[in-house]
């Protein structure tokens, strides 16, 4: 059969139409199915056997939640429109196959203009053209195919920008990130996290590239494809930097990583669940319950650490000595912990930059100022208010931090009955400003000024005041990857005074002020994976003024008084290497050497030798020039510690220091006090030394959210300063006449259990400590119990805190406190005895009894307001009893003699339980 070309037309012609029409009634055919408990994955395999679809995915593009669903002769459109619609899936229909999409859309026709050049002004996205990865790669000639993809690309979809959200937290801790910078850096488009990490972005559809930066955090560079509004969570890394063969890592395992022995941290976020003595965050006292640090009585000033006197720590506020670091006499911090970013108590193994005190370094760090927008906290309490503002001065680069807090506890003692009391006054403020500014990616300054003042006058006609005052200044500057410097200049003063208003024919006003300036080059060279060195120099220059009293009126019969300026330059040169032998084993190695001179204008005694100094063995009084060197003292000073993995979750390390002290404090009560002097080693004042031998046993477990630490000491000082009894040690042009030289010695050991994560957190430390002194002499008037060692007034030989955090709701938490001190040493009457027809107290050898133990307990309560992100503050109230128990707790003991009989009587700070409400906020 022969067919022409007009047949072969038609037959062609019908058989297109047939075709058209079998897949016409294919995609127009209504489906009647049913899922029953199916997920999504399930439910296209079913469609694909009732249909004669054919689909095309990925079956882990999809969750596996189970759903029952019902369709009754619906299209195949409508049920994946339906199925998808909470998904991030598109589909599209070709012929009989059902192409499934993550995100994106297949474009059937490309936009008109798509081959043209894009100008260099022109976002592509304003085309209004479709969302092409490929297109965007090939324009913005990335190489790295590795995309994240939000959302899901809508044809009908109105908008061309979108949000997107989430939170930033760090891999190791999973804590949030606050104030981290999220940069769109090909849309110049910011913003930061807030204190929980969260934060909300509005970008263009497209690429959009998401760069972070924080400081200790690795920058993330990530290439999105937005396609609608989503959820973006990002993990940070801790800084993991590598300079040369250099690694440094985070301090997430400092404790088992480092090779330094005795460092205690304070967790800064912590401490306010920790329920304190009228609702005061007090940093210090929280360092109190860390094993080897403590005071002499409740609330009393000074800290004792590892046996060693009150004025053997160094205290530091952004590298400026602050002297007096309590208010009332030490019922409350001077230090606010607003402001405050870092507290690290080296009490063991102290580094080679610092030097001039015996037992241990307190550093005291403000935090980085927020330099991406306005925020402040601060607190409300029963008497006193707290409130620090971070002020943005140029984003990014330079920021202000100011902070102030001030008591009005003054109504308390108007409320108290006793008129004595009613009368007295108390006040006391204190101001701190920190300027932080990025000059460039080389060069950091950093200045702070610090200002506090107390003024007091309890049942007395005496008006006490204190201030201190200290400002620093630090450039950091890194030449290269390699080498880093830093430039210190620092100026504290402390000073008091006495104003005695009474008997008009005693009127007096006394002052005393001390004012120290120090220098400070520091470098750091990062040498290679095994050695990094620190190098530096540093000089001070002392100047005391110990003494002097005027008349306040013509009718006082006080005559004016000064006592000589003392002034002193103490100058070093240091260095120390941390040398890694091999993965197990670091040492830490360092050396120091301070030179001291005392200089004039000024005048020393000559006494006669071989005899017990007093006024009366005075050879002859030599006077020196200004400036003249009296004399100078120079030593070496080793701080060596090493650290050996024993497993990768638990190191030893062993250390030896040997520290010199140039300064001493002069006070002839059992505590420290505001009115205490100091006083410059000088031709007849040695100064003073020590030896430090220190091992532990560190170790950290379930993800390091336990922490475990045994450590065990052995100190020896030599020329520790006590007095002699009934010793004049204000005003006196003689003092050393007044003064013994003895040797101490101390040791312990130390145990502290710390869960740091979880619902329940807290710590248990304890230690058992000894510390005693040897006032030893050839003259029986200068020696005390015989010359044999006898404890000092803070032995205290068991001490035992716990304190525990709750969390019982995201809003709720319980917090209490346990402390436990064995009562320390006194010195008590023991009998009578009659001499020149005089009866005379005959007391015990000193220290040789005890005061009662102490032990009181604490319970707080914290409620935190809604955690609504756009709110305008947040806050939470925390509500404490102090001593719930109402222990009365001895503080001390005096006697009386009344009518021949001795009497003991007691005093204590805090008898009675002491509730306070506070109110915190943030904004």
């Amino acid at each position: 059969m022969i067919l022409n070309i007009k047949n072969l037309k038609y037959i062609f012609f019908f058989i297109i139409l047939f075709i058209s029409q079998v897949l016409f009634a294919q995609g127009n055919r209504k489906i009647t199915i049913q899922f029953e408990n199916t997920n999504l994955t399930e439910a296209i395999i079913e469609l694909e056997k009732t249909t004669n679809f054919n689909f095309f995915f990925l079956e882990n593009w999809f969750e596996p939640t189970k759903f029952s669903k019902t369709y009754k002769e619906v299209k195949i459109e409508t049920i994946l429109k339906d199925l998808l619609q909470n998904t991030s899936i598109n589909f599209f229909l070709y012929d009989n196959k059902i192409i499934l999409t993550k995100n994106n859309i297949i474009h059937t026709d490309l936009p008109i203009n798509y081959f043209d050049k894009v100008k260099p002004s022109e976002n592509i996205r304003d085309r209004n053209s479709p969302i092409f990865q490929k297109e965007y790669l090939s324009n913005n000639k990335f190489t790295d195919e590795s995309l994240i993809t939000i959302g899901r690309e809508d044809k009908e979809a109105i908008s061309s920008k979108y949000t997107i959200s989430g939170y930033v937290k760090s891999v190791s801790t999973h804590e949030p990130i606050k104030g981290l910078k999220i940069l769109i850096t090909n849309k110049n488009i910011k913003t930061y996290t807030n204190a929980k990490g969260y934060y909300s972005i509005t970008v263009p559809g497209g690429l959009n590239i998401f760069n972070t930066s924080a400081s200790g955090h690795k920058d993330l560079h990530k290439k999105v494809i937005v396609y609608g509004n989503g959820t973006f969570n990002i993990i940070v890394q801790e800084t993991v930097e590598e300079l040369g063969e250099v690694v440094i890592i985070s301090n997430k395992e400092d404790n088992i990583r480092k090779a330094v022995v005795g460092i205690t941290r304070i967790d800064i976020k912590g401490v306010k669940n920790i329920p304190l003595i009228l609702g005061e965050r007090d940093l210090l006292k929280i360092a109190t319950t860390m094993p080897g640090i403590k005071t002499a009585g409740e609330s009393s000033l000074g800290y004792n650490v590892r046996g060693g006197k009150a004025d053997q720590n160094l205290i530091l506020l952004d590298n400026a000595v602050m002297y007096n670091p309590s208010h009332f006499f030490g019922i409350f911090s001077a230090i606010n912990p607003y402001s405050t970013g870092d507290v690290a108590i080296y009490k063991g193994t102290i580094p080679v930059e610092f030097g001039g005190r015996l037992s241990s370094v307190i550093d005291i760090s403000t935090k980085e100022v927020e330099k991406a927008k306005f925020s402040g906290q601060g607190n409300i309490g029963p008497v006193t208010g707290n409130l620090t503002l971070e002020i943005p001065i140029i984003e990014d680069k330079t920021a202000l931090l100011v902070g102030g807090r001030s008591t009005y506890s003054d109504w308390i003692l108007k409320k108290i009955p006793d008129e004595s009391i009613k009368n007295s006054q108390v006040s006391f403020f204190d101001g701190i400003m920190r300027f932080d500014s990025e000059i460039n990616k080389k060069n950091k300054l950093k200045a702070t000024a610090y200002y506090s003042r107390d003024q007091f006058s309890i049942s007395s006609d005496s008006i006490y005041k204190y201030s201190n005052r200290l400002a620093s200044l630090e450039w950091n500057h890194d030449f290269n990857s390699k080498n880093k410097s830093t430039f210190q200049v620092s100026n504290s003063q402390y000073k008091f005074s006495i104003i005695h208003d009474g008997d008009f024919s005693k009127d007096f006003n006394l002052n005393f002020n001390i004012d120290e300036t120090q220098l400070k080059f520091k470098f750091k060279y990062l040498h290679s994976k095994k050695h990094q060195i620190d190098y530096g120099i540093s000089s001070k220059l002392y100047v005391i003024l110990p003494g002097e009293i005027t008349p306040l009126s013509n009718e006082s019969t006080i005559e004016h008084k000064i006592i000589e300026k003392e002034k002193a330059i103490e100058s070093t040169v240091f260095v120390s290497d941390v040398f890694k032998i091999n993965d197990k084993l670091l040492f830490n190695l360092g050396l120091r050497y301070s030179l001291y001179a005392f200089l004039g204008e000024g005048t020393q005694n000559i006494y006669a030798p071989n005899i017990p100094i007093s006024t009366e063995t005075i050879l002859e009084t030599i006077h020196y020039k200004n400036n003249e060197v009296i004399k100078t003292y120079g030593a070496p000073e080793i701080r060596v510690s090493a650290r050996y993995f024993i497993t990768p979750n638990t190191s030893i390390k062993g250390g030896y220091n040997n520290t010199t002290q140039y300064i001493h404090m002069l006070s002839g009560n059992t505590t420290a006090s505001p009115v205490d002097t100091w006083k410059l080693s000088n031709l007849n004042t040695k100064p003073q030394k020590s030896n430090q031998y220190s091992v532990g046993l560190f170790k950290n477990s379930g993800d390091n959210d336990y922490e475990i630490s045994l450590e065990g000491y052995y100190k020896e000082m030599q020329d520790i300063l006590d007095f002699k009894v009934g010793a004049e040690l204000i005003l006196n042009e003689n003092i050393e006449t007044e003064l013994l030289s003895g040797k101490g010695k101390a040791y312990g050991i130390e145990v502290l259990l710390k869960k740091k994560n979880g619902r329940l957190n807290g710590w248990i430390g304890y230690s058992y400590s000894r510390s005693f002194l040897k006032l030893e002499s050839d003259f029986l008037t200068n020696q005390v119990n015989n010359g044999d060692f006898f404890p000092t007034n803070y032995d205290k030989p068991h001490d035992l805190s716990v304190i525990a955090n709750y969390k019982l709701t995201k809003r709720f938490s319980f917090s209490s406190n346990f402390i436990y001190q064995t009562g320390r040493p006194i010195t008590y009457p023991i009998g009578k005895y009659e001499y020149g027809g005089i009866e005379h107290v005959l007391y015990s050898d000193r220290n040789k009894f005890r005061i009662p133990d102490y032990y009181r307990f604490d319970v707080g309560v914290n409620i935190e307001g809604n955690h609504k992100i756009k709110k305008l503050a947040h806050s939470f109230i925390n509500i404490s009893v102090y001593n719930v128990l109402g222990r009365n707790n001895p503080y001390s003991i005096f006697f009386v003699n009344d009518k021949g009989v001795i009497k003991a009587y007691k005093t204590s700070i805090f008898s009675i339980p002491i509730p306070t409400i506070t109110y915190n906020f943030k904004f």
